[in-house]
């Protein structure tokens, strides 16, 4: 992921269009008329051997003939010779290309090797940025650039348009332009070979002229890239998703349980939910969307309180809202007291709130203003029915002026509904405004995806609860078992290797035993006392009870050994080809009114290892209740993925079933999570049934799938905790420090720990005094991404002994390129003279060394002696910058 150069391909001062030509409806012509007629302002320069002008001007016959370096050069030739092109292109020193041939995949060089492979060869050889193969181009309206062959131009605005499709970019260009909608950018991605979503969304998620961003998604090609890219950006802007292919065919081949429910549109809903952005079905909805979301209206809540002339259109909105999760808004008796005093005595007295058809501007007026004051609702959702007694538009100006004088802060959403008669009334609210849509469903819609919005940005700012108890895994002992399995050949664990995995991570399981006759397991049931559940044991069979190989409440030797008989049989006839290796003997577990759930891992071709949650028991694929997340989960990502479930009001508890260990739950899935983030090689993991009732939770069966794995940590899309970077510190005091990356539970002590500071710790840190850091200020400094920045924090044990305190912190942020790395540091007053401040500075130069970083820089103030004095001691060379009273220290890594 990487934005360099990649304002020569947005930003060019320059262009070369490579294939120009005047043949009428070829991609060369139509480009060159397009960047002629945009308006774009630099030098615009054909290059074609067999035309001495195209569209009017001159032409270069080859790129070392061009009079200047192209800042971008459009290509539209056949694919043999683009990676020549390139080649030529990047020798000459630019930097960006937009290559529009498509077909570079299919046809193959004399070596055997695509046309594709040689031009990213060419790409990468020169540090070029490259747009496509096989894409439209791009559209930067605010600078006059066309650099495509679309048949539509895009007018100016702040919103980007990001897509795989060409075909569906010319559609939402022909869409948007009668409705008015303009473009700071429209982005045309191709084959992604070099640029692709990740390092569009970074160049988008800090341009100021993009108020919003909208992606429309067939596959993401990577996965870290992208999340990495979308949770940075989704916390400046809104990020709104299109993804094609609802369905996932492959997912009835999975082995497992897990595998055939996390289907991959599941696990990519996750994966946006996780973000912070909000997906949606429709380029309709697309825009919709924008339409509230890019004119920063945030929500409170759920509650929608709907006021319209016409009890139908309003009913409709209602069954909408209560169809797709919203709340009705209740009215308090103060409203209903003061709607009384402005509206005829037969209107709803509901929300609804019908004002009756004829309604002036004025009552309009004073509806508005009651329902922008009810406390109980969120937002409210005006709506009008022309008809021969009302005036569409002096209802429209009586609502704009009492929304702009209400004391009330919420969302208004408007719909006005009809054609021609309406029309002047939404040119009005689009002036003023407040969004409008054209039917009762669109603006119900509008505003539930201002719910999901809120949600999701709330989960992505959520400061995380702790774990309630210390938890360290026995790795080692879980890892000696998957080991063994894998050096023995085997992909599957047996079912008592599974459940010594689980219990290694503190799951609680049965206790089992694997036997190998009917003898033996009725000798292990002896022992265990009765009743016993009795399992075939295969690892050909993945679901036992298919076959007959499930057996429970056995309360007899006699019967222990006929169910081990039976079992045989039938495996030996339905599963001829089965290699039965024994049997799993376990106590028989009697919860009267436990629920079962399921707990598992699939790994997704895509975004990688997945958690998965919902009801279980053998009927979980018919039932197809879950919920996905992506790993590393916390208590606060279990709660949420638990609450998405149907099964989620049952865990509750109703009538006489006592709700159950919430806690327990979400330790547990919290536990799997770490599980999958420090074995690589658990591929697939299913608990089911898991036993959950008010006592606890109990692992009643389990198996693990597994693959040899080399990549680690970097087959997960979000990069995990990085525990390995913790280490002890002394201080020259004695007093033992910990030194370690930040964590999003660390903002209830990081807020202590700034409270702590002097008000010069914080002038030398912040160069200014600052108040109290909101939570969405706070939660930027402790939520990180460990892939793009780091914090290292000094953690001590409270004198009383009474928990943990932050000593001290210091944190980089490093540009996408790896070359910059900017620090900050600041270390309690009266902790000073301790070295800590060297330590923690030592530590973070260590790891952008370790990591490739080019340079670490910082900003001092310039009194600020004894920062000065410890930059200079650890090799950082300093200048004073001009007219200003600090100095920027840097060291060359």
């Amino acid at each position: 992921m990487t934005v360099r150069y990649l304002d020569k391909l947005f930003k060019p001062e320059s262009v070369a269009v490579i294939g120009a030509t005047s043949r009428e409806k070829a991609v060369g012509a139509l480009v060159m008329r397009n960047l002629l007629n945009g308006g774009f302002s630099g030098p615009i320069m054909p290059v074609n051997p067999r035309r001495p002008s195209v569209a009017g001007v001159l032409t270069y016959p080859d790129v070392h003939s061009l009079p200047v370096v192209p800042d971008l050069a459009v290509i539209c030739t056949p694919p043999k010779t683009v990676p020549g092109i390139v080649h030529d292109l990047g020798a000459r020193g630019t930097h960006a290309v937009v290559v529009l041939t498509a077909g570079m995949s299919g046809e193959t060089a004399e070596d055997g090797r695509t046309f594709s492979e040689h031009l990213l060869d060419a790409v990468r050889h020169h540090n070029m940025r490259m747009l496509g193969p096989n894409c439209l181009g791009l559209l930067v309206p605010g600078v006059g650039l066309n650099a495509s062959f679309s048949h539509v131009e895009a007018k100016p605005g702040r919103i980007a348009f990001v897509s795989q499709s060409g075909a569906l970019c010319t559609a939402v260009l022909d869409w948007a332009r009668p409705r008015g909608i303009g473009f700071s950018h429209f982005i045309s991605l191709g084959d992604q070979s070099d640029v692709g979503f990740g390092d569009v969304i970074d160049y988008l998620g800090s341009d100021p002229g993009t108020r919003a961003i909208l992606l429309y998604i067939e596959s993401v090609h990577e996965r870290r890239n992208f999340m990495s890219a979308a949770r940075a950006a989704a916390r400046n802007k809104p990020i709104i998703v299109i993804k094609s292919g609802r369905v996932a065919e492959g997912a009835a081949a999975a082995a497992s349980h897990t595998g055939a429910l996390a289907g991959a549109d599941n696990v990519f809903d996750a994966a946006i939910r996780r973000a912070g952005m909000l997906r949606v079905d429709s380029v309709g909805e697309l825009f919709a969307a924008v339409e509230t979301l890019a004119r920063g209206m945030r929500l409170k809540g759920d509650r929608l309180s709907v006021m319209t002339n016409g009890g139908g259109i309003g009913v409709m909105a209602i069954d909408d809202l209560v169809r797709q999760g919203g709340r009705v808004a209740r009215l308090s008796e103060g409203s209903l007291e003061a709607l009384d005093k402005v509206l005829p005595g037969t209107w709803s007295r509901a929300n609804p709130v019908d004002i009756i058809g004829d309604a002036p501007g004025s009552r309009y007026a004073a509806a508005v203003e009651t329902l922008m004051a009810e406390k109980d609702s969120d937002a409210l959702l005006v709506m009008h029915a022309p008809t021969a007694t009302a005036d569409s538009v002096e209802a429209a100006k009586a609502v704009i002026d009492s929304v702009s004088k209400s004391k009330g802060k919420k969302p208004v959403l408007t719909n006005w509904v009809g054609g021609e008669a309406v029309a002047p009334a939404r040119q009005l609210f689009a002036q003023a405004g407040l969004p409008s849509y054209d039917t009762p469903g669109e603006a119900v819609g509008a505003f539930m995806h201002m719910v999901q919005y809120r949600r999701n940005q709330d989960m992505l700012m959520e400061t995380p609860e702790s774990m309630p108890t210390d938890f360290t895994p026995a790795t080692e002992t879980a890892r000696l078992v998957i080991e063994g399995a894998l050096a023995s050949g085997r992909q599957m664990l047996t079912e008592p290797e599974a459940k010594a995995v689980l219990a290694a991570y503190g799951i609680p399981t049965v206790e089992t035993h694997v036997v190998q006759s009917p003898q033996e397991a009725v000798n292990w049931a002896n022992k265990m006392g009765y009743p016993v559940a009795l399992k075939i044991l295969s690892e050909d069979i993945i679901h036992k009870s298919d076959v007959g190989g499930v057996d429970l409440f056995l309360d007899t030797p006699g019967a222990v050994k006929s169910a081990a008989e039976s079992m045989l049989s039938a495996v030996h006839e339905l599963r001829p080809d089965a290699h039965v290796q024994g049997f799993s003997v376990q106590k028989m577990v009697q919860r009267p009114g436990a629920h079962e759930v399921i707990i598992g891992v699939a790994t997704d071709p895509i975004f990688g290892p997945v958690i998965l949650f919902g009801q279980g028991g053998t009927a979980v694929e018919v039932i197809a209740d879950r919920a996905v997340a992506l790993p590393p989960l916390n208590m606060s990502l279990a709660r949420e993925l638990i609450r998405r479930t149907r099964i989620y009001r049952l865990l509750k508890g109703y009538r006489d079933r006592a709700p159950v260990d919430m806690e327990a739950l979400r330790q547990t899935l919290v536990r799997v999570s770490q599980l999958v983030v420090d074995i690589p090689e658990v591929a697939e993991l299913d608990i089911n049934p898991l036993f959950a009732d008010e006592q606890g939770v109990l692992a009643v069966d389990a198996r693990i799938g597994l693959k040899s794995a080399s990549d680690g940590v970097g087959r997960l899309a979000i990069r995990p905790y990085p525990k390995e970077l913790e280490e002890k510190f002394k201080l020259r005091s004695g007093r033992q420090t910990i030194l370690r990356p930040i964590r999003p539970e660390d903002e209830p002590q990081h807020y202590e720990f700034l409270s702590k500071l002097t008000p010069e710790d914080i002038r030398f840190r912040f160069f200014g005094l600052v108040g109290e850091l909101p939570h969405s200020e706070m939660a930027r400094l402790t939520q990180i991404d460990y892939d793009r920045e780091m914090a290292f924090i000094a953690s001590a044990e409270r004198e009383d002994g009474d928990g943990y305190e932050t000593l001290g912190v210091v944190r980089t942020i490093t540009d996408p390129d790896n070359e910059r790395a900017e620090y900050a540091i600041v270390v309690r007053s009266d902790l000073k003279g301790q070295k800590l401040g060297w330590k923690l500075l030592d530590k973070m130069v260590g790891y952008c060394r370790s990591r490739g970083t080019r340079t670490v820089v910082g900003q001092v103030l310039a009194e600020n002696r004894r920062m000065l004095e410890l930059v200079k001691s650890m090799g950082f060379k300093t200048r004073n910058l001009p007219g200003e009273p600090v100095v920027e220290v840097t060291l060359t890594l």
